[in-house]
């Protein structure tokens, strides 16, 4: 585990293996540069010129410092141009210099302090510190060669004091939960059956100051949870449901807040089988409900105000003469019928389940994360997650706890008119839209008939759940997105306005039929008194 501590000492004199130092676009030195200026007689200019260093962001090269300093060596890390400095820069600085130094035990930077375009210096520390952890990760379990890094003590310049401390250990507590989440999602799916996934995610959850509920395939027939089960019944390996609670200390907490997330451990399509090819990264089809465990660790630690569930369906989806059949019907949790027409479409009918059970249980409001679509991937590519949800004001605050994370989202419409693309001639819904186009909308809309009026956002992050390279602070391989973002959401949640319940249609009944009491005696005409009796 890498630590992180902030310094006030002369950065010449702190003894460390490495000294990092930010330079700007077109090779112009940040916080600490006149140290390395120094330490080349005033020759750095011409040398980096030659070497090909201009600055750019995540650029790095090693130099000698002759002798001048406690370290031996400089690590220069670009961060381009100075007034475009922010917390995503800095990450990828982190994260740079965290591979180019794996071999150092310890580092002594400046960087953190190259931010002067309004960011704090809290802030810029522990993006930077996120940057160094999530750039050293590094998975190994299965590899006959490789080592992790040696980097285990980082010093960084600041004068922020307490905040500062507070926010290097913010960024370890939530850098740790990514690296889980990313641990589970590379793991292969050989090895982490519903049943191992679950008990992983219990002894994560150990001592972590939450309530954890796994609930077996006779407790999901009592909760009628029939999307999980129907999905599961294909797999020799039982489903399990996973249910998490977090209930803060002190005042009463304001507002309950759920997080549910997509678990399918491996997802072959089922009958409706994929290609070879679009099997390959399928063990990592249960990214969402990694994401959602892995941010339940945190809370605590984090001192969150609020109260906090987590809801993870967890299955396989598997073909053998068990398995669902297209065509078959399913009974949700909330009494809706879904007739599957394709079982490649399996994540919405398990977090259908859930979503039902967390509007059951009185959520103020919900955000999904689910590893859901091609169709999201083909629309907004592998960086950017597709947002959607009942409620305009409680998707922008998920979106801007994505903007505050780095993990970057784009909101998508829930059409009105695709609503008609989900009608069954057999059921109340069909699991696929009749039209092959927007397939990330019309998966939206069907989540979406399970919310009921509670405020809900639903994340697709089929794209951003797995990288295909390192890039910045992502290693190659599973990505732990959103757990950031929902970190971000859960610190800084304001529990929406509830929704205007739509009221209920009923039947008009018909009036209550009566005998017919004979009239009165009367000295009117017969015509005046049939007017009056059908009157009364």
């Amino acid at each position: 585990m890498i630590s992180f501590s902030a310094t006030t000492q002369d950065v010449a004199k702190v003894r460390a293996d490495l000294l990092a130092v930010p330079f700007f676009a077109d090779r112009v030195p940040g916080p600490g540069g006149d140290i390395v200026e120094k330490a080349f007689g005033g020759g750095l200019k011409t040398f980096l010129e030659g070497a090909g260093f201009s600055g750019k962001p995540g650029e790095t090269i090693v130099v000698p410092l002759n002798g001048k300093t406690a370290a031996k060596n400089a690590v220069l890390i670009g961060l381009g141009a100075r007034d475009e400095v922010d917390a995503a820069t800095l990450r990828r600085a982190g994260a740079a210099l965290a591979r180019r130094a794996a071999k150092a035990s310890s580092i002594v930077t400046t960087v953190a302090g190259a931010a002067d375009n309004g960011l704090t210096a809290e802030a810029a520390a522990g993006a930077f510190a996120e940057g160094v952890i999530l750039g050293s990760y590094k998975f190994l379990e299965y590899k006959s060669e490789g080592e992790q890094t040696k980097l285990r003590k980082v010093s960084l310049a600041s004068t922020g004091g307490a905040k500062v401390q507070a926010a290097l250990k913010r960024a370890q507590v939530i850098t740790e939960a990514v690296a889980w989440a990313r641990d589970m999602v590379n793991e292969p799916a050989g090895a982490k059956s519903p049943t191992e996934f679950a008990a992983a995610a219990r002894r994560l959850l150990t001592g972590k100051g939450v309530r954890v509920t796994i609930l077996n395939e006779a407790q999901m027939r009592t909760q009628k949870m029939g999307g999980v089960l129907g999905v599961g019944q294909g797999s020799v390996r039982p489903p399990r449901f996973v249910k998490v609670v977090y209930e803060p200390t002190g005042k009463k907490a304001r507002g309950t807040l759920a997080l549910v997330g997509k678990g399918v451990i491996f997802d072959s399509g089922g009958l409706s089988i994929k290609p070879a090819q679009g099997m390959e990264t399928m063990k990592t089809d249960m990214s969402g409900a990694a994401a959602v465990l892995a941010t339940m660790a945190t809370l605590r630690a984090l001192g969150v105000k609020h109260r906090v569930v987590a809801y993870a369906p967890m299955v396989e989806n598997m073909p053998s003469g068990n398995a669902i059949r297209p065509g078959d019907v399913l009974k949700m949790r909330n009494g809706k019928t879904v007739e599957v027409l394709n079982t490649d479409a399996e994540g919405r009918l398990i977090l259908a389940d859930a979503l039902a059970l967390a509007v059951t249980d009185g959520s103020d409001a919900m955000v999904d994360l689910a590893t859901l679509t091609g169709a999201c991937v083909v629309a907004l590519g592998e960086k950017v997650a597709g947002l959607m949800g009942n409620d305009s004001g409680w998707v922008d605050q998920v979106r801007s706890a994505s903007d505050r994370a780095g993990e970057p989202t784009w909101p998508l419409p829930l059409p009105d008119e695709y609503r008609k693309l989900l009608e069954s001639e057999v059921a109340d819904l069909r699991n696929i839209g009749t039209s092959g186009m927007g397939g990330a909308l019309t998966a939206g809309i069907f989540l979406e008939a399970f919310v009921d009026e509670v405020p809900w956002a639903h994340l697709d992050i089929a794209g951003p759940a797995r990288a295909g390279s390192d890039d910045g602070e992502l290693t190659k391989g599973g990505t732990g997105f959103g757990v950031r973002t929902l970190v971000e959401l859960v610190e800084h949640f304001d529990p929406p306005a509830p929704k205007p319940k739509k009221p209920k249609k009923s039947a008009r009944k018909p009036p209550k039929k009566s005998a017919r009491k004979p009239p009165k005696k009367s000295t009117k005409s017969t015509r005046t008194s049939r007017t009056s009796s059908t009157t009364a």
